[in-house]
């Protein structure tokens, strides 16, 4: 409607985010290409775990190697030097020192990779090998002091050492070996897990051409995978949905377009067409005074359509209404009855209003929203009939307001759209309609969502019920 007590200007209610506001760092930085690959860092990741994990096996397994070559060295030594033991004290009992040494030789030549020395109980040399098979000073080895008791003050001290330089260069390779094993498995799970992350992706490569794919001239082509992925369908299925809902908005706005257009073109048509004429020839001052007086309705009906249309957009920016202190509903409803009481007179009707409460809310908006239904219900309803206005409290802190009229019904599928803009229902109600802009019901809805609530709409056995409610603050 074009006029509606304590009308709201739609300048006075700023956005929370004011115009122009440059954007910020994340939102520039969210355009930069991905700085890393997710195949080539999860192939990374699992070729670190399996150098940490493979070095770990791998190294108990060298520990328990060497462990048992220590075992198998320590085992040699004593059962060696048990056996010197025996072959000292049997070749005392029979020769003495020579037979000992004569012994000791012996068996120095048929064990190789040992080396021994036996002291007398003074500490003198009895034995020593004299051409060891193997270096003492630089082979490594393993060494075990003996002792022999042959019924002397004191026994005789031998060494026995062991040569396991062959044992320590067959653990060095090993070593070699399971390092070598560690970085090739590292290496192989790294490109298995490149490969198979690759061929895994897959899926996301496609999705994101088919992505690219999609522009203004294509919006109803949706996301769709040959073989559905689990991991996936929830954000195909997100996606899918926000391309519906992209695809309605872009539908609305170019209807929106072409009636606001619609709408702006019969007025200017008018302002042409009126100066026009009064310019074809000379006019009196009384002729050029109605053609201002036509002029100047059609400027201002071009002006309640530029105001409700910045109006609107400001509510999709999301402006809250400013609450004030608690009023009546019922005198407030009151109050734009009163304002519609010429309009009501002439069609013969009547108004009631059935329950009130108190809310915290816009007064002014509220009541531009309710002439607005009561306007939409004063120029359906059937000549001489009853309007109701209902105010009734639900749960919580949600009010509804409902506007009832009786006359024409609103068919089902035009219901939905009853409060998109410039949105028109059947032909045999546009005919009852007298000239307006379209933009009342969308005004409600607007205000309605300012105040944390929604419109709604009922129409059925020749009742219409149009109405919206309010939530608390």
């Amino acid at each position: 409607m074009s006029a509606a007590p304590g009308r709201s200007q739609a300048s006075s209610h700023r956005s929370p985010q004011g115009e122009g506001t440059p954007l910020s760092s994340q939102a520039i930085s969210s355009t930069e290409p991905c700085a890393y690959s997710i195949g080539r860092r999860l192939s990374l990741l699992l070729a670190i775990q399996t150098v940490i994990g493979l070095g770990v096996l791998l190294a108990f397994i060298y520990g328990a190697t060497t462990m048992l070559f220590t075992a198998k060295h320590e085992e040699e030594l004593r059962s060696y030097s048990a056996v010197l033991v025996d072959v000292v004290r049997d070749a005392n009992a029979k020769g003495g020192e020579a037979e000992i040494q004569a012994k000791l030789a012996w068996l120095a030549e048929r064990r190789p990779g040992t080396f021994v020395q036996v002291n007398r109980a003074d500490g003198s040399e009895l034995y020593r090998d004299k051409a060891p098979t193997f270096d003492v000073a630089t082979s490594v080895s393993r060494a075990m002091p003996f002792s022999v008791d042959l019924n002397r003050s004191s026994p005789l001290q031998g060494t026995l050492i062991l040569d396991c330089t062959q044992d320590a260069k067959t653990a060095k390779r090993m070593a070699l070996l399971l390092i070598a094993a560690v970085l090739a498995g590292a290496a192989l799970v790294g490109w298995g897990t490149f490969w198979r992350v690759r061929c895994s992706l897959r899926p996301l490569i496609d999705l994101a051409g088919q992505t690219k794919a999609i522009d203004a001239r294509r919006l109803g082509q949706r996301l769709t995978l040959a073989e559905p992925v689990e991991e996936l369908q929830p954000l195909i299925d997100q996606f899918n949905g926000l391309m519906n809902r992209v695809e309605r908005t872009y539908e609305q706005l170019e209807g929106f377009n072409a009636d606001v257009a619609h709408e702006l073109r019969t007025p200017l048509t008018n302002l042409i067409g009126q100066t026009e004429v009064a310019l074809s020839r000379e006019r009196s001052v009384g002729e050029l005074e109605d053609t201002l007086h036509s002029n100047l309705e059609e400027l201002h009906r071009m002006a309640a359509i530029v105001n409700d249309m910045l109006f609107l957009a400001q509510a999709d920016r999301g402006v809250k209404a400013r609450r004030g202190a608690s009023v009546s509903l019922a005198q407030l409803v009151q109050q734009v009855v009163e304002f519609h009481e010429a309009p009501m007179e002439e069609r013969g009707l009547t108004v009631s209003i059935e329950g009130d409460t108190r809310l915290s809310i816009d007064e002014p908006l509220v009541k531009r929203a309710l002439s607005n239904l009561l306007g939409n219900a004063i120029r359906y309803a059937d000549t001489g009939t009853n309007l109701c206005v209902r105010i009734a409290r639900e749960s919580g802190d949600s009010v509804r307001l409902w506007v009832e009229n009786t006359g024409p019904c609103i068919e089902p599928e035009h219901l939905p759209r009853l409060f998109d803009r410039f949105f028109r229902a059947d032909a045999s109600r546009c005919e009852l309609e007298k000239p307006h802009h379209g933009l009342g019901l969308s005004i409600v809805a607007a205000i309605a969502r300012m105040h944390d609530g929604f419109p709604a709409a009922d129409s059925s056995g020749g009742t219409t019920r149009v109405g919206f409610s309010l939530h608390a603050a």
